[in-house]
């Protein structure tokens, strides 16, 4: 099987392919793909790609809906990267609380015998309040959120988070003095601090906007180390400028807000360890090898979860639209064949389904053509 890396992946996680695995950077035909930032949007996805994985969690840089259609399944690697997110929240906190970087680039610049009684008479404008007892607001729950979530409250901090879609693990995971809030509103209205950690979708795209920020405490501090387009450039930018935001922490620096007031432009470093590189490649691999040789989705964006032992002669893994009679008229090819059904699954996500079809004996490619025809069917592929 072909593997093109379209960015450096790190090596521990590329040293879980075995001899059956091509990998380049650069080839013809690849059966699955490995990213991390690289842009996928102009890309001419061949017909013989299957697989997407993206050591990370963003997915930003990858078309799902024409993946999808064209039955390509897309992986991400939640959680991966979870630690290193938080442990930079943490850090932007304070950074958003004291002017540490003015304080440290004023010192930098003291000349003469005396900078410490300088030190002593100037220190006075970089003074910023402590955490302890503030109330950070922290949107959304998933793998960073909780951790974040947990971290300020040991901190001394009280701790409201809101996620109308938290997973089950998540809320296991998320310490029990931690406030759920019941809508989006009371994070705005409540707290000193914001921290966001949710996904960019049509729902949170500037979910801080001129609106929202005008609910908030005078002097709120707003940390965006999740997506650039959650914030609305303006909006924050007009808010730091009036005081109604006293600080801007954010991960996704651009022209404008480098030059606002008040702005701590962090140059996208949330996932930036080599911690944080080995665990997203690491899951990456492992997910595209257990679906290129299994047919089991795990972590999928566009497709959805599945996951069964393969014991039967041969797998045949269908990627179709999630529509009426397909699943019917699949089992119908099959046992029209005299082939028998050892285990059918089939799951759906969205607009989109998979399914899986275990047989006691190997197909045809005329039995495949049959499945390739029916209507809404993407992709087909066996594995023996």
């Amino acid at each position: 099987m072909k593997i093109q890396t379209l960015n450096k992946i790190a090596k521990i996680g590329l040293d879980g392919f075995d001899g059956k695995y091509e990998i380049a950077d650069t080839c013809e035909n690849p059966d699955g793909i490995l990213v991390r930032s690289a842009s996928l949007h102009d890309m001419e996805l061949p017909a013989s790609l299957l697989a997407v994985a993206r050591a990370g969690a963003g997915v930003n840089n990858i078309p799902l809906d024409v993946c999808a259609e064209k039955g390509i399944v897309v992986f991400n690697t939640p959680g991966a990267n979870a630690n290193a997110v938080k442990e930079l929240a943490i850090a932007a906190l304070f950074l958003a609380s004291r002017d540490i970087i003015g304080g440290v680039e004023w010192a930098k610049g003291l000349t003469g015998d005396d900078v410490a009684k300088q030190v002593e008479k100037g220190k006075s404008q970089f003074v910023g309040p402590e955490i302890r007892g503030k109330k950070l607001g922290v949107i959304g729950l998933g793998a960073i959120g909780v951790q974040v979530a947990n971290a300020a409250q040991h901190l001394g901090m009280k701790v409201l988070g809101y996620d109308p879609y938290i997973s089950l693990q998540s809320a296991w995971n998320l310490n029990h003095h931690v406030e759920k809030a019941a809508n989006i509103a009371d994070i705005f209205t409540q707290c000193d601090y914001i921290c966001i950690h949710a996904p960019l979708t049509e729902e949170t795209k500037h979910c801080v906007n001129k609106d929202t920020i005008a609910t908030m405490k005078d002097g709120v501090r707003i940390l965006n180390l999740s997506r650039a387009n959650l914030v609305h450039d303006e909006d924050i930018a007009e808010a730091l400028e009036s005081g109604k935001v006293a600080k801007y922490v954010t991960d996704f620096p651009n022209e404008k807000t480098i030059a606002m007031k008040n702005v701590v432009p962090i140059p996208h470093l949330g996932a930036s360890t080599p911690e944080s590189e080995d665990n997203c490649a690491v899951m990456a691999v492992k997910e595209l090898r257990d679906y290129l040789e299994y047919g089991n989705i795990t972590n999928s964006v566009n497709y959805p979860a599945i996951d069964a032992p393969f014991t039967s002669a041969m797998r045949i893994c269908l990627c179709h639209r999630n529509i009426p009679n397909v699943l019917s008229s699949l089992s119908a090819i099959v046992s029209g064949e005299g082939i028998n059904i050892e285990n059918l699954l089939n799951k759906s996500k969205g607009d989109y389904a998979y399914t899986i079809i275990d047989c006691n004996e190997a197909v045809g490619d005329d039995v495949v053509a049959k499945l390739s025809a029916v209507d809404g069917v993407l992709k087909v592929r066996c594995i023996k």
